[in-house]
């Protein structure tokens, strides 16, 4: 099956706290780094989430945003480092490539967002991704 998500990480289960409704997922993505994603509780159970599960971590362009240093007092517990690699610039919108460890992440943000924070390749960035935003795939 082909997508159009292009942000797709490997990586292996480490945790998964179901709840009533939602379950959280712990992933240590190939890079080294930890990964959030909050799927519902159903979700897990169908495709059999146990510590040890080879997963892939899928997560929409438009819902990675970008910061030039590490955010503190945010609910957002993803926050990948990375290093712009391209950028390409719209009249509205733009888009970035990202490389952070163990792979690549594309954003879509303003055009006006990229130019206030000086987006160049070579930055260093932070990937703020939502653990809501955040879909596992098993293979």
């Amino acid at each position: 099956m082909s997508l159009s998500i292009r942000n797709q990480l490997p990586g292996t289960v480490t945790t998964v706290t179901p709840g009533e409704a939602m379950a959280t997922v712990r992933v240590r993505l190939k890079g080294g780094q930890d990964l959030t994603a909050a799927i519902t509780r159903e979700a897990a159970e169908d495709l059999r989430l146990t510590p040890g599960t080879a997963v892939r971590a899928l997560m929409k362009s438009t819902e990675v945003s970008l910061a030039t240093a590490p955010v503190e007092g945010l609910s957002i517990r993803n926050q990948l480092p990375g290093t712009v690699t391209a950028l390409a610039a719209g009249d509205a919108m733009a888009s970035v490539r990202v490389t952070v460890q163990g792979g690549e992440l594309s954003a879509a943000i303003t055009r006006e967002a990229a130019e206030d924070l000086a987006l160049s390749p070579g930055l260093p960035v932070v990937a703020l991704i939502k653990a809501t935003e955040v879909a596992l795939a098993t293979a």
